[in-house]
Formats: structure tokens, C-alpha cells, sequence
């Protein structure tokens, strides 16, 4: 009788080990998961209202992390539509999210433009910009591709760039890309995850 209490209780023990393993998984994203990437570490950079800012001022929150500029003609307006949505549709939750919009054109995108651009989406969302050379290296940290094209005009151009957003975890980890134009409910779906 002993030996079957025994053996009923090392059985008990090993199915709740197994479930504790199971309930530990790593999370289902549905974006591509960035966990362990050994590039994107950090910036260093300019916030719209003339605050420097780096990626430890926002320790505690989860950071969605977009490149663009104010004068994209598509990408960057339907991006950051994207992530207002995103915020609603997280409810309370929003406000453990920070989204930053980081400009790829210093040259035109200055700390007034970004200041009224980038709120307009939500007032939560922070514009940063630096100077040409620390948005090269902040660019290239990150890996993302920034190409200016000529315009029609004389003196006009466009900015190709990368059009996912980086997602850091609230101990600074980067932990996502998020692709562009995909909805706000996959977005706010691994969000959650890491909230």
C-alpha cells in the first residue's frame, strides 16, 4: 500500500512539473520574434520638447520603436494610425506602452514639426530626432535602411526606409519587429504578451 501512495504521489509531482513547463512556454508571437538579437541596443537622441532622452529613460514600459519621417507620403502616416489603434485597442494597458517615432530627415523634421506631427496621432507617442550624424548612428544600430531620393523639384526629396518597428520588452530587451500595415490586432495580440 505503501509503494502505491508512493508511486501515486511521484506521478502527481511529474505531471505538475510537465504542467509547470508547459505554462512557461515562450509566448506565441505573431510578429517576428527579435529575443536574444545581439544589435539594437539603445540611442541617444532629442525628444520633442528638447528633453535627451536613451532607451533606459523608459525602463518599466514596453517601447514600440518606428524610423520615418513627417513628410512620408505613406508608410510613416499609416504606421503611426497603426499604433493609435493599437493603443485603444489596449485600453488601460496603453499607458505601460511607449511609442517613439524616431526621424530619418533631422534636416527638415526639426523639434517643432515633430512636436506637432507626432502627438497628433496620440499624446502619449514621443518624437525624437538628433543631429544628421547621430541619426546615421542610431540608424545603423539598428540596421535599418535609409536611402534619400531625389524629387522632381529642385532642392526635393523622399526617404526609403526600413517600414517595421523595433518592440522592447520593460527591462529594455529588444523583443520584436513589427511588420508594416498588418492591423492593429496582431500588434496589440504580442503586445499583450509581453505586458
Amino acid at each position: 500500500m505503501k509503494r502505491l501512495i508512493t508511486a501515486a504521489m511521484v506521478a502527481v509531482a511529474l505531471l505538475s512539473a510537465g504542467c509547470d513547463k508547459l505554462s512557461s512556454k515562450p509566448a506565441a508571437f505573431q510578429n517576428t520574434d527579435l529575443t536574444g538579437l545581439d544589435y539594437a541596443k539603445g540611442f541617444s537622441l532629442t525628444d520633442h520638447t528638447g528633453k535627451a532622452r536613451t532607451l533606459a529613460d523608459f525602463r518599466g514600459k514596453l517601447v514600440v520603436l518606428f524610423f520615418g519621417y513627417t513628410q512620408c507620403p505613406d508608410v510613416c502616416p499609416t504606421t503611426m494610425a497603426e499604433m493609435a489603434a493599437v493603443m485603444k485597442e489596449l485600453g488601460p494597458s496603453a499607458n505601460d506602452v511607449q511609442v517613439l517615432f524616431v526621424t530619418l530627415d533631422p534636416e527638415r523634421d526639426t523639434q517643432e514639426l515633430l512636436a506637432s506631427y507626432v502627438p497628433a496621432f496620440d499624446t502619449r507617442f514621443l518624437g525624437l530626432r538628433g543631429t544628421p550624424e547621430q541619426t546615421a548612428q542610431t540608424a545603423k544600430e539598428f540596421k535599418v535602411f535609409v536611402s534619400k531620393v531625389p524629387g522632381k523639384e529642385p532642392g526635393s526629396y523622399t526617404v526609403d526606409h526600413t517600414a517595421g518597428s523595433y518592440v522592447f520588452d520593460k527591462e529594455g530587451r529588444v523583443r520584436l519587429f513589427l511588420r508594416h500595415g498588418q492591423g492593429p490586432a496582431p500588434i496589440a495580440h504580442d503586445l499583450r504578451q509581453l505586458l
